[in-house]
């Protein structure tokens, strides 16, 4: 039996307009510059450089007014005529002063910066198969190293089976393989410098690098004996249970054990990947004459403008349709392209102008809110979250979590990622408020004087910190500790001779 019901709901639909604007709030400046890249190719309409007219027009106080305004618009030009001629003072006139005031757009040095060539930076890879080159391998030999270099992961290891290396080799190149010739090749690999490069776990990287050494080294074979007789008790730091297994004196597992951590555990960190990741910050804040100056990076983000030859074409069908001429099917269509990629233009125009204008709003009512850092450093930061600075400016959480995601702001004390300037309070039995943070450097700091012998347990740190006036749990130090990522206590232990 089919039963009808009428139910009534609420609900938000945002305008592409809206959409585009959120997309790009988002996006940290290098992933600005690619998609301006993009709308750039897409768009032919739209090309770099500031309108030779300088309007000042005020426009609505707030996002949700800007919003309706634009949506108004758009529903007003939906019930006209979609051939009206496309208004160039509505274009020119749009509100790029969304909240007021125009935002700071640091360009020094921008066309000198472009001019400067990239030095280009050989990976790990490539240095790899430099090396092969220098072997005397045949051409099986050299299709097998190739597919081991390209399995080996960002720390440097092969965490791959070989078992699918000679799958992969079966199935893209048709050879049959065993693993004989996958070991004959992987051993010559992590020679390779750096030494223990594609080894399949931390032990045997940490072997192949002693291997090396010279064997008058002091402490190496003593070194080779824990890590293969006594590597879980090496990794849990029972040092009893190794001078046991190994049979040594205390004097002589010290000096294999600082051996062992003197070697590199990840041969490839940092160097693995085909392109390096730089942090560019999107703000910069700078105290002059006892104020802040406050800069969106608009290195990365050029003025954009309509071609003035599309202007032209424009201005001449307009003209001739003026005039009471018989337009043509042609002519037709290209009026019609041109106002849908004019408006298209000025959308994206005006979500850049709106980002630039609500990512300074939401950096300096952040500044406002965490002064005592940017004056004077870490140690100042006070306990913050988004909310605080939503309910600031009045805008929603969801806008300023996508301003903050990803983004960094270049201060005088080093970058930081906007993220850090959030977190807990914490107060104090003074009544004092502070940021967890300030408690981490804290517990940080006292493992870092600690007794090496004698580390302190989570339980010692919390009522040290009781002490200072922290009444905090010890579930919560043990939490602290893990963000940090510092270690449980035994782990931490180390070999501390009389």
């Amino acid at each position: 039996m089919l039963n009808l019901r009428q139910t009534q709901s609420l609900q938000q639909k945002l305008s592409p307009q809206q959409i585009q604007y959120i997309k790009l709030l988002q996006l940290p400046t290098l992933a600005l510059e690619q998609r301006i890249k993009a709308e750039l190719e897409t768009n032919p309409v739209l090309e770099e450089g500031e309108e030779e007219e300088e309007f000042e027009v005020e426009g609505p106080e707030t996002e949700s007014e800007a919003s309706e305004a634009e949506a108004e618009a758009a529903a007003d030009k939906r019930e006209g005529d979609p051939e009206d001629e496309f208004n160039w003072d509505e274009f020119l006139n749009a509100p790029d002063d969304l909240y007021g005031y125009k935002a700071q757009v640091d360009r020094s040095a921008e066309e000198e910066e472009r001019e400067t060539p990239l030095v280009h930076m050989s990976t790990m890879a490539e240095n790899l198969r430099e090396q092969v080159g220098m072997l005397d391998l045949d051409e099986h030999e050299e299709m097998i190293a190739e597919q081991i270099i390209g399995s080996i992961d960002e720390d440097g290891y092969l965490r791959r089976p070989v078992g699918s290396i000679i799958d992969d080799v079966m199935f893209n190149l048709g050879l049959m393989l065993t693993e004989d010739d996958i070991e004959r090749v992987l051993f010559r690999i992590q020679r390779f410098d750096p030494v223990g490069i594609a080894a399949r776990d931390l032990r045997e990287c940490l072997l192949i690098q002693l291997e090396a050494l010279p064997k008058d080294i002091p402490g190496r074979e003593n070194a080779v004996a824990m890590l293969q007789d006594a590597y879980k008790a090496f990794t849990m730091k029972h040092f009893e249970q190794i001078m046991r297994k190994v049979g040594i004196g205390e004097a002589e597992l010290k000096e294999a054990y600082d051996l062992i951590v003197s070697l590199n555990p990840k041969p490839g960190e940092g160097e693995f990947s085909a392109q390096t990741n730089y942090v560019t910050p999107d703000f910069t804040v700078a105290v002059e004459d006892d104020e802040f100056r406050i800069s969106l990076n608009g290195k990365n983000a050029p003025e954009l403008r309509i071609s003035k030859g599309y202007k032209q074409m424009w201005n001449q069908l307009s003209a001739e349709k003026k005039k009471g001429a018989g337009e043509s099917g042609h002519a037709g269509e290209t009026r019609t392209f041109l106002k849908q990629r004019m408006e298209s233009a000025r959308w994206f125009i005006n979500s850049i102008n709106q980002r630039r204008q609500t990512m300074l709003k939401v950096m300096t009512s952040l500044v406002g809110l965490q002064e005592g850092f940017f004056r004077k450093g870490e140690g100042h930061l006070k306990p913050m979250i988004l909310k605080d600075i939503a309910e600031r400016i009045g805008m929603d959480i969801s806008t300023i979590s996508r301003v903050v995601n990803g983004k960094y702001v270049q201060t005088e004390f080093g970058v930081y990622e906007l993220k850090y300037f959030f977190s807990e309070g914490l107060t104090t039995e003074s009544g004092e408020e502070v940021s967890n943070k300030e408690v981490k450097a804290l517990i940080a700091r006292m493992i870092g004087a600690e007794d090496k012998a004698k580390p302190f347990s989570d339980q010692r740190l919390a009522d040290m910190l009781a002490e200072k006036g922290f009444r905090i749990a010890r579930r919560t130090v043990t939490k602290y500790r893990e963000q940090l990522n510092i270690p449980v206590a035994r782990l931490r232990k180390q070999i501390v001779l009389a």
